[in-house]
């Protein structure tokens, strides 16, 4: 089984106030149909409201990001699935709740995951 990364931008998502609950009922929906598949693993929006910070090793906090990923907002889902094929069919699901098409990135193997 692989972990796949499936996400969106938040300016990709262009849906007007009035069709935003319909939207959030059917993204709600797909999340749970993936539940139920198990292939769920997590799932969530950054919180555009608080600022990102980097952490070094001495735990030092500073505000920012490194700066190829200033912009890094929207919604992200993890499922494990035995096939790519499975996962851009889990992509297209999410493509069409959320109204926006969606990136799908596969992580690497790591025995310790």
């Amino acid at each position: 089984m692989t972990k796949y990364l499936i996400s969106f931008p938040s300016s990709a998502m262009r849906v007007t106030a009035e069709e935003l609950p319909a939207v959030s009922e059917d993204s709600h929906a797909v999340i749970e149909e993936a539940k139920a598949a198990g292939v769920y693993v997590f799932g969530g929006g950054i919180d555009e409201s608080v600022p990102p910070v980097l952490v070094d090793a001495g735990g030092v906090v500073t505000p920012g990001t490194y700066p190829q990923t200033s912009q890094i907002d929207g919604g992200y889902l993890v499922l494990e699935v035995a096939s790519r094929r499975e996962a851009e069919e889990w992509a297209a699901k999410v493509a069409a709740s959320c109204r926006c098409s969606q990136e799908l990135r596969e992580f690497g193997y790591d025995p310790a995951s």
